[in-house]
């Protein structure tokens, strides 16, 4: 096996193998700052002298402390496989929370990008995972939906027509999200109550708040929003600013603001994974103890909580009435079709 295949193994970066090697072809003497200390690290898990450009860690050790055999990176392979099976569509970051939770694999960086994230493309590239089981929300395509024909419009209105769930309802409902790569994750179960999902990336923009607080102000109704973000002091600094935006703009509405994840009570009940808090952010000053992700809850679980959110407001006979009517009507839009473009008898 040469050095590339060996380095690509366990895990080290490519950059820093080619430098390993034209350091030694060059005759010189290996150092830390050439990136012998990542290559240690990779074999022995160590720190570099003086704490210097030290291994992100968080906390635990791997479950062996050689390298991986072929063995051991298939065995790695079944159990993302089986993780994802379970429960789909799920992030990359949510499969390496799981792993960790199992005792899988170490929970640092190096083994999040070298290992899951690895190891998942490569599953996917070799045709064992379907690319559907892991959430991509960051790329997508703006083009406008147009028809070949007036019969191709109406019967893509026939196929994807929906009756409003909440258009009689005396409420309105929206679930915030400080995280884009989650929102594939919950969207099915948003879509499937008809109800927004707002996606802040981070801290929202001025503009968007201002969008969001003018569409809850036309509504009209009372407005519940509900919101996940991770729990670290920039996590709650935005649903802070979320809240406070929105209060802001949309001032003639009442509002009913939760931060339903990441919690305290969650993190302790669940034992979630934590990761040290960075001391980069100027708000964690007044944090105390590590922060946790939102990835780190289950998807399964983090759906859930979307689900229970959502069907608190609306009861099962008012589900019904709407399922009724909406077949109805989409009996009506069929037989309109039938008659403007075939002259078919109705069935």
């Amino acid at each position: 096996m040469s050095f590339k295949e060996y380095s690509k193994d366990i895990g080290l970066d490519e950059k820093i193998a080619n430098k390993l090697i034209d350091t030694v072809s060059n005759g010189k003497a290996l150092s830390f700052e050439d990136g012998f200390g990542d290559f240690l690290e990779s074999l022995l898990n160590l720190e570099r002298p003086g704490g210097k450009g030290k291994m992100q860690s968080y906390g635990s050790r791997p479950i062996k402390g050689n390298r991986r055999t072929k063995g051991d990176i298939q065995d790695l392979k079944n159990a993302f496989y089986n993780i994802l099976h379970a429960d789909h569509p799920q992030t990359v970051r949510g499969v390496f929370y799981q792993a960790v939770s199992r005792g899988l694999i170490a929970k640092t960086e190096k083994e999040y990008k070298n290992v899951v994230g690895r190891l998942l493309t490569d599953m996917r590239k070799e045709g064992v995972l379907p690319f559907e089981w892991l959430a991509d929300s960051t790329c997508w395509m703006r083009k406008p939906r147009t028809y070949s024909g007036l019969e191709a419009a109406m019967t893509d209105a026939w196929e994807y027509y929906r009756k409003s769930v909440w258009h009689g309802q005396p409420v309105y409902i929206e679930i915030w999200m400080e995280k884009e790569a989650l929102a594939g994750v919950i969207y099915k179960e948003t879509a499937s109550w008809d109800v927004p999902l707002m996606v802040t990336r981070g801290y929202p923009s001025l503009s968007f708040l201002h969008t969001a607080g003018e569409a809850i102000s036309s509504i009209g109704k009372s407005a519940y929003i509900y919101y996940f973000g991770d729990y670290d002091p920039s996590g709650l600094d935005i649903s802070r600013k979320v809240e406070e935006g929105l209060r802001e703009y949309a001032p003639d509405v009442d509002i009913y603001f939760e931060r339903v994840a990441v919690t305290p009570q969650q993190i302790q009940d669940w034992d979630l994974p934590t990761r040290p808090t960075k001391g980069s952010d100027t708000r964690s000053k007044n944090f105390k103890g590590d922060s946790v992700e939102l990835d780190s809850i289950p998807a399964k679980q983090l759906r859930q909580l979307v689900g229970e959110c959502i069907t608190q407001h609306i009861d099962q006979e008012t589900i019904e009435r709407l399922e009724m009517a909406e077949q109805a009507e989409k009996e009506t839009l069929k037989n309109i079709i039938l008659d403007t473009f075939y002259n078919t008898e109705r069935s």
